[in-house]
């Protein structure tokens, strides 16, 4: 399987998950021109996609999907909760309603030779989803826009070959930025965003010995650096009491704005 960061930030996230013969998308927060360069630039086409899984209804995960279904046919999965709510307002026009796939959270289902596990996320939209995805035994996740996290969120995320996880901000940078009160609170709070810190931890609790690789995605653009994330989520790995240390496995930051580079298991 493969794990790659077409974008990944708080201005546009869009990850490709994919076997040798299933190609999929989960999120199309870019316009479809840059979704299309980022197949591209893996060897695909838009048209070799087989679904497109939506986390949640906001526009930073949907801004393409209105064009890419309209242009594309392609089935759109994700909650009752989250599709309808990514139809209201005019956000992605006039979609057919039959390219429109319901799933729930921990009810998994199968396209070609993937299954998807999705499970239930912590973040202030309609019902939001992370997911997992299975191929030949091997299992990859993404998992992004997480306020807070629980044994069930470990549970889903324990185990993995391959995973893409939040680092979203630095606490300090946040608190004295350039973000009113009410915003800091929202992204503080139990269905915000997950800190560096956090993200170290929550790698800490589930990173096992079969981990090869992790992307550290959804950065702030206002409340994070690159430098700063990957050092502070190796440091929550040193410190943990877990035999990881951050040495066992690459780390590396998704890019905001182009494809980065792929995580094969």
């Amino acid at each position: 399987m493969r794990l790659c960061a077409i974008a990944s930030g708080s201005s546009g996230n869009c990850t490709y998950v994919g076997s040798d013969n299933t190609h999929l998308l989960v999120d199309v927060g870019l316009s479809g021109k840059k979704i299309r360069e980022g197949l591209n630039g893996l060897g695909l086409d838009i048209s070799d996609i087989s679904g497109i899984f939506i986390t949640h209804e906001h526009i930073d995960h949907i801004k393409g999907l209105g064009v890419l279904a309209r242009k594309y046919g392609i089935p759109i999965y994700g909650t009752k909760g989250t599709l309808l709510a990514s139809g209201r307002d005019g956000r992605i026009g006039n979609v057919d309603s039959e390219l429109f796939r319901f799933i729930e959270p921990d009810k998994p289902i199968e396209i070609n030779d993937i299954k998807i596990n999705p499970f239930h996320i912590s973040h202030d939209a309609a019902d939001p989803l992370g997911y997992r995805f299975l191929s030949a035994g091997k299992r990859v996740a993404v998992a992004t826009d997480i306020g807070c996290y629980d044994d069930y969120t470990i549970s889903s995320l324990f185990g993995m070959d391959a995973l893409l996880l939040e680092a979203n901000h630095d606490v300090r940078m946040l608190q004295t930025g350039p973000y009113p009160y009410y915003l800091q609170q929202r992204i503080l709070g139990e269905k915000g965003h997950l800190s560096n810190e956090n993200s170290g931890k929550l790698l800490s609790a589930v990173a096992g010995n079969n981990l090869k690789g992790v992307f550290l995605g959804h950065l702030s653009a206002e409340n994070n650096y690159p430098e700063l994330a990957y050092e502070a989520v190796r440091l929550e790995l040193k410190l943990s009491d877990t035999d990881f240390t951050g040495e066992e496995f690459p780390i590396q930051v998704a890019k905001r704005s182009e494809l980065s580079d792929c995580i094969e298991v």
